[in-house]
């Protein structure tokens, strides 16, 4: 189980990169506040003002919840520390588009991932 909620994760982590907004050199933090939400596998990620993040992940009907911080970087990153399963991971996600709608990001390996304001 744990497995397949860290693979939800790095799915899910795989999505966050290069924002646009205010400055298109940098991440608009008002604008990455709040619930963001993946369908498949339905994850959704909060970011919170204070550098935290939740990710809560629904498989087979059961929702985990995993916690974690976040740090905006130089220009268009974001940096996401997690521990899982008693492992720290650390992604870097880089924001390809950042709106009060959609969050479109590519984490280290190229994937991309686009995730909707949840309302």
């Amino acid at each position: 189980m744990r497995a397949l909620i860290g693979a939800a994760v790095v799915l899910a982590l795989a999505g966050f990169t290069t924002a646009l907004g205010q400055d298109k050199d940098k991440v608009d933090a008002k604008k990455l506040i709040g619930k963001w939400e993946m369908k498949d596998p339905v994850v959704v990620v909060e970011f919170a003002d204070n550098g935290k993040l939740t990710f809560s992940v629904d498989i087979d009907g059961k929702t985990e919840k995993i916690e974690g911080t976040y740090k905006l970087l130089e220009g268009l990153k974001i940096e996401v520390l997690l521990m899982i399963a008693g492992k720290e991971m650390r992604e870097t996600l880089t924001v390809k588009k950042l709106t009060d709608e959609e969050l479109v990001t590519t984490d280290s390996k190229g994937k991309d991932e686009t995730l909707k304001k949840k309302k």
